[in-house]
């Protein structure tokens, strides 16, 4: 007789199926469109399995978008040790954009999805939001300072505003526009750099 190994979803610690079904049903249908039965459901796990590890579905939502925060952060430290220099890490990071807006699967950013999803600044999936926005203009400013660009918080907000703004055209609107407006803000705001360097 042949023993297959189980499918790698039933190998994997239930928090981890959670999270990861999770992961995949916010964001393809929205937070507040997929009930706890569809998580579990997804996850392999029971409902019991399911609150012994989250309790209630806020504390998942939380968790959620927390791991995509970690996620972003893991893939910004990995374009700026992949680059020679400051001017190729953020046109890597705008690459990134595009190429993101450019996959089938994309359904905007997760981010900005979930703001919109939880208007109460105060709520706890608002303040991690939040908390990663400003991670991410300060990550940038960082980047731009040592590129010796004049204004370098205000270039952040620039460029992150222009993300943004493909990322949410590109999903709604026309994704190769979008992608090509981002690539002109942030030529001149790397322009702007090289002209004080």
């Amino acid at each position: 007789m042949i023993v297959e190994d189980p499918p790698v979803a039933q190998r994997a610690p239930a928090s981890s199926r959670i999270l990861a079904g999770a992961n995949e049903l916010f964001y393809e249908f929205g937070i507040h469109n997929v009930g706890v039965d569809r998580i579990i459901g997804a996850s392999a796990v029971t409902k019991a399995t399911f609150y012994k590890h989250y309790r209630a579905k806020d504390n998942l939502i939380v968790e959620y978008i927390t791991a995509r925060h970690e996620l972003v952060r893991r893939e910004l430290a990995g374009i700026i040790a992949s680059s020679n220099t400051v001017e190729d890490a953020l046109n890597q990071f705008v690459a990134a954009a595009v190429a993101e807006i450019a996959n089938p699967s994309f359904r905007g950013c997760p981010f900005i999805n979930a703001a919109a999803e939880f208007p109460e600044a105060d709520h706890p999936v608002r303040r991690v939001v939040t908390a990663h926005r400003e991670w991410y203009v300060d990550a940038l400013a960082d980047l731009l300072k040592e590129m010796g660009h004049p204004v370098p918080g205000d270039a952040a907000d620039e460029l992150l505003l222009a993300r943004d703004g493909a990322l949410a055209g590109g999903y709604a609107g026309d994704p190769v526009a979008a992608s090509a407006a981002l690539r002109r803000v942030a030529g001149r705001v790397l322009a702007d750099a090289k002209k004080v360097a």
